[in-house]
């Protein structure tokens, strides 16, 4: 299965593939030849990957944060946060390599209390600086028994295009899709302090799968 986000450029990159397989086919030296067709269809390969949508079950907790994409756990830290709490909270980014599924997932279910994007640079996605400055999106969800978390997609140097489908107001379903960041980024996740956390630095994760926090 494949995400919605990823239906032209796949559909593009087959017609481009299947030129370039065609065109080779008449050249005459070998190496040639199937150099170019091989490193045509890995691309294809790749494209294909990137876009992947895998089903997943999601065990549904009003009490639990689960992880929202792939990734990595590259910052767990106190952070003073100015844009939408204006407090501190316990921050947890997860870095997501080109090779992750970069489906967004919602971390809880409850109501959409806040989206916002921001235009911004393109720094890479573990520079300290890109949850402020890199272009992102910023959205909070609520529900009577977790309270309100926010989480910011992030975009890196790579990734040119943040895909948000939450809406103010809306309800948002744990485990279900919030969204996508093409090629590459990071999600911080914005908790309260008291924040039981369920996972620890450099560890990999799975969207819509993982507890990462709970309510203590």
């Amino acid at each position: 299965m494949f995400h919605r986000e990823g239906y032209k450029i796949i559909i593009v990159t087959f017609i481009i593939v299947a030129a370039i397989v065609l065109t080779a086919d008449k050249i005459d030296i070998a190496w040639i030849k199937y150099g170019l067709q091989a490193v045509a269809v890995v691309f294809l390969i790749l494209i294909l990957q990137f876009f992947r949508n895998p089903k997943r079950v999601t065990p549904k907790n009003d009490a639990h944060v689960i992880a929202p994409v792939d990734g990595k756990v590259v910052v767990i830290e106190e952070v003073f946060e100015k844009e939408y709490f204006n407090d501190k909270r316990l921050q947890v980014s997860i870095f997501m390599s080109p090779i992750n599924v970069h489906v967004t997932r919602y971390a809880i279910g409850g109501t959409v209390k806040y989206s916002k994007y921001h235009p911004g640079k393109y720094l890479v996605a573990w520079h300290p600086k890109s949850s402020e400055e890199n272009e992102r999106t910023t959205i909070v969800v609520e529900n009577d028994t977790y309270g309100p978390i926010l989480y910011r997609q992030i975009a890196g140097a790579l990734a040119r295009r943040i895909i948000n489908y939450a809406e103010e107001g809306e309800t948002a379903v744990q485990g279900e899709d919030a969204g996508f960041i093409k090629f590459g980024s990071r999600v911080d996740l914005f908790l309260p302090l008291n924040t039981k956390l369920n996972v620890q630095l450099n560890q990999t994760v799975k969207g819509g799968v993982d507890v990462v926090a709970m309510k203590s």
